[in-house]
Formats: structure tokens, sequence, C-alpha cells
């Protein structure tokens, strides 16, 4: 019996299956890069929040409700802008007025008042020394008042002053040099009422000791109260660009939306954009008038009061020193000289003469500054005929102690029953420009408080006002939207 072989041939009755051809088995995509066949294709790349942002911002500019939308945000934030920065800038200004009339001023005042009591002082201290063994009881008196004025206002200037500053050292300096000069006049009277020479020797150190330490000290820290006040004053009166430019571009824009509004609906006016138009120019005028009201008062306070206190405060120093060195001619008796063109002369006198050469330059300035006001001029020409008579006593006085007319020269110095003493012109001069003083200072005081009152209440109502103005312009957009619902 025979077989067929296995798998050679089909079986009987059926057809031959056709035959496959040979081809090796293909890999996928995916598996050639060693990833499994079945595996997704990679999600695409998500996009940014700053981008779907965008786009939702185009397609709401393609419609008229999203242009209002965002013409109304911008307007109240335009409008929103523009009373901060103008509450920012105005209070930075309306506090740097306020340190001009209640803090830098007077404690410019302070430091000049501490250069003249201690100026005085010294010249009250060589008065009463000419006048013999038993000073006045009036010079004493006006003495100690000097001392005690000088003393009360350093204590103030070092509460008003920051610690590490310039001004601070300054301050503890003149503390520490204040009980060292007492201490030599203190000296000098006691043996000058003994009868002793060695009196003069110390009113001489002590007056070289304020000359040559303590006066420069007072006149840096007055100097540098002068600089603080400056600075204020610069901080004060420049005006707000930032607030004013950015207040007209809100009232421009809002100026725009409005006349938008009238082309597209033939409506003249809406009411929240009219309301926010009206708040934005009213912050604005009241910028730009309440600043010009307060630059101008500051600016006249500081040309009509500043500056004529600065000028009067170093004719009085000057007037205080040259007494000073008056006094001193007498007590050294020549003792101390210098040279001056190939000449000997007494220090004493010389500096007396520089001193009143500024004296009479600073009331030549005073009486300029002066000049449109009757009431301040007044008090400056009456110093500055004193200043004259001073002059010509003084010539005869230093004739006569040329002479070698020791107490002739020291009548005419300190008064006699004959002789009308120099001492009674410093005193005219010492008066007249106390007077002036304290009229530019109360002109100081209005004027710089006119500028100050200017500025009351800008920050504050510009503010509230720009609060109004933005709520104004949404609730007009908003009147607007409405129509489309």
């Amino acid at each position: 019996m025979t077989y067929p072989p296995n798998g050679s041939a089909a079986p009987p009755g059926h057809p031959a299956a056709p035959a496959k051809p040979n081809v090796p088995p293909q890999q996928t995509r995916g598996a050639v890069h060693g990833m499994p066949a079945s595996a997704p294709a990679p999600a695409p790349a998500r996009r940014t929040a700053w981008a779907e942002g965008m786009d939702r911002l185009r397609s709401a500019a393609t419609t008229e409700p999203g242009r209002l939308r965002i013409i109304g945000a911008l307007l109240a934030l335009l409008v929103v802008a523009f009373g901060a920065t103008t509450s920012w800038q105005m209070t930075d200004r309306s506090a740097a007025a306020d340190d001009v009339l209640h803090s830098s001023q007077p404690l410019s005042a302070d430091a000049a008042d501490i250069y003249r009591s201690l100026a005085d002082a010294n010249t009250a201290a060589s008065s009463g020394f000419l006048a013999g063994g038993q000073e006045p009881a009036a010079m004493r008196d006006r003495y100690e008042k000097d001392i005690r004025t000088a003393a009360a206002k350093l204590v103030t200037a070092a509460a008003s002053t920051d610690p590490g500053t310039s001004s601070a050292k300054t301050i503890a300096k003149l503390n520490t040099l204040l009980p060292q000069y007492k201490g030599l006049i203190e000296r000098a009277r006691a043996n000058n009422r003994q009868g002793f020479p060695l009196g003069g020797a110390y009113l001489r150190y002590a007056n070289e000791k304020m000359q040559t330490e303590m006066l420069p000290e007072a006149e840096n820290l007055y100097t540098n109260e002068n600089e603080r006040l400056r600075d204020d004053y610069d901080a004060a009166t420049p005006y707000p660009w930032i607030a004013i430019a950015v207040g007209v571009l809100a009232v421009a824009a809002l100026v725009w939306a409005q006349r938008r509004n009238y082309r597209r609906t033939n409506r003249v006016f809406n009411h929240g954009l009219l309301a926010a138009t009206a708040a934005s120019v009213v912050v604005l005028l009241w910028l730009v008038v309440g600043h010009t009201v307060a630059r101008s008062g500051l600016n006249s306070s500081y040309d009509g009061g500043v500056r004529s206190l600065n000028v009067l405060h170093d004719a009085s120093i000057a007037s205080l020193k040259a007494r000073g060195n008056e006094n001193l001619t007498l007590v050294s008796r020549g003792a101390e000289t210098t040279t001056v063109k190939g000449v000997t002369k007494d220090k004493y006198d010389v500096d007396f003469q520089k001193q009143m050469n500024l004296l009479a330059d600073k009331l030549t300035a005073a009486d300029k500054l002066a000049a449109d006001d009757r009431a301040g001029r007044t008090p400056v020409t009456g110093a500055n005929d004193s200043m004259k008579e001073w002059l010509a006593r003084h010539t005869d006085a230093r004739e006569q102690d040329d002479a070698g007319n020791y107490q002739g020269a020291l009548d005419k110095i300190i008064g006699s029953k004959q002789d009308k003493p120099t001492g009674e012109c410093f005193d005219l001069v010492d008066q007249n420009l106390d007077k002036a003083l304290a009229h530019e200072q109360r002109q100081f005081s209005t004027d710089a408080g006119d500028g100050l009152d200017a500025m009351t209440g800008l920050p504050v109502g510009a503010a509230l006002l720009a609060v109004l103005a933005a709520a104004g312009a949404v609730l007009g957009i908003g009147r607007r939207l409405s129509e489309y619902r």
C-alpha cells in the first residue's frame, strides 16, 4: 500500500493552494525607532496663557462689544494712573514745603542764632573787661544771656539732627568747646578784678578760641542747615511733569472716546464719560494752578525772605565781630600785630576794618533786597547810618590811642560823660538789624505758609476724583455695552 508524501500534494478533489512568496517579516516605523508598534502619536505642545489671552483679545477686538471693553479698561487705567502720580508727586512736594516752613528754615535760623550768640557773648566779655575790675551788671547779664541762648539752641539743633551727620559732629564739638571758653573768660575776669595783666592774656586766648575754633564750627553748622533748606526748596518747587503728562493723556483719551461714541451713535453726550472727563479736567487744573501758586509763594519766601535773612545774619555777625575786635584793640595794647603791605599794624584794628567793610557790603545788599518794602528798608537804612557814625567815632578813638592817650581812646570806645562812645553806634546797628531780621522772618513765614496752603488737600483730592473719574468711564462704557445684550 502506498501513501502520498506528507505536505507534497493537495488531497484528492481539492485544487492546489497558491504558494505564498517567501518575504522576510517587516518592522513597523515605530519599532525601527525603538518604540512599540502600538504607541500613540505624541500630543501637540500646549499653548501658553499669554498666547491664549492674545488670541482672545484679537477675537474680542473684531467685535464692537469687545472693543468697548478694551477701551473702558484703558480709560480706567489711565485715569487711575493720573490720580496715583498726582497724589505721589504732590505728597512729596507738600512734605518738602512743610519741611521748609517748620523744619529746615527754623533750624537754619537757630544755627544763625548760635553764631550770633557766641559772637555777641565774646563782644560782651571784652566790653566788660574794658570797663575795669567791676564790670557793669548789664554787660555781665548780656554775656550770660548769650551763653544760655547758644546752649539752648545747640540742644534744639541736636534733637533735630540725625546722628552721625556732619551737623551732629559740629554740634558735639561746640558743646565741648563752650565750657572751655567760659572757663577762660572766668579766669580773665578773676585776674582783671585783682588788677593782674594776666587777665588780658586769658581774654585774648578766649577770643582766639572763639575766632579760630568756635565761630568756624558755628559757621559750618549754619552752612549745612542752609544747604538742607536749599535742598527742601529744590524738592518742593519743581513742576510735577509726570503727573501733568499723564493727566493730559487721560483727558485726551476721554475726549477721543466720546468723539468715537458720537460718530457711531450720533449721541452728543455719554453721562459717564462726561463725568470722567470733567473730574479729570478738575484734577489737572487743580494740579497746575495749585502748584503754580505754591511755587510762586515758595519762591517769594526764598527771594524775599531767606535771601534777606541770610544777608542780614551776615551783617549782624560782621557787626559783632567788628565790635569785638575794636574792644580787643585796647585790651591788647599793641601786643598783637600783623604786616599789611609792608606796614606793621595792630592785628585787631585790621580785623575791625575788614569786618566793617563786610558790614557795609551786606547792608548795601540788604537795602537792594528790601527795595520794594519800606517796612524792611527803614531799619536797614538806620543801621547803615549808625555804621557810618560808628566809623567816624572809631577814627577819633584810634587817633587818641595812637597819640598815647589810652584813657581818651577808652572813653570814646566804652563811653564817658563827655564823649559819645562807639558802643552807642554799635547798639543802634544791632537793634536795627534785629528789627530787620524780625520783619524778614515774618515775611518768610507768610509767603512760605501761602505756598504750603496752596498744596493742601491736593494729594487726597486728586486720588478721590481719579477714582470717581474711573468709575464714570466704566459706567459710561457699560451703558453702551448694555445695548448689545
